[in-house]
């Protein structure tokens, strides 16, 4: 049977082991003794599964676009200071402040 990456990560360490002791590969050897962390590093290498989590949010994602949207909302943001406006400042800055969260979540 084939197994994936994720599928692997959420198995629990007792099902990792009964994978592990079907294999008859020597670099699972002493799998009983092994924690889930170093144990699914074994598993991937013997069944040749890359344990790279791809992003599929960074290609899409364009960072000069997203900070070009937050240079305009600062001007807003500065425009509610002036008017003492404390709701229109409240939103804008929350908008902001998710913006920079998306940079941040896609450039890891």
């Amino acid at each position: 049977m084939a197994h994936t990456f994720d599928e692997l990560k959420h198995l629990t360490v007792a099902q990792l082991r009964e994978i592990a002791a079907g294999l008859k590969d020597d670099s699972v050897q002493g799998y009983t003794q092994l924690n889930k962390e170093h144990l699914l590093v074994l598993l991937c290498k013997a069944l040749h599964i890359d344990t790279h989590i791809h992003h599929h949010t960074k290609a899409t994602f364009n960072k000069a676009a997203t900070k070009g949207k937050i240079k305009k909302l600062k001007a807003k943001r500065d425009e509610a200071l002036q008017a003492h406006d404390s709701k229109q400042l409240k939103i804008v800055r929350r908008h902001i402040h998710r913006l920079k969260r998306e940079i941040k979540k896609a450039t890891e």
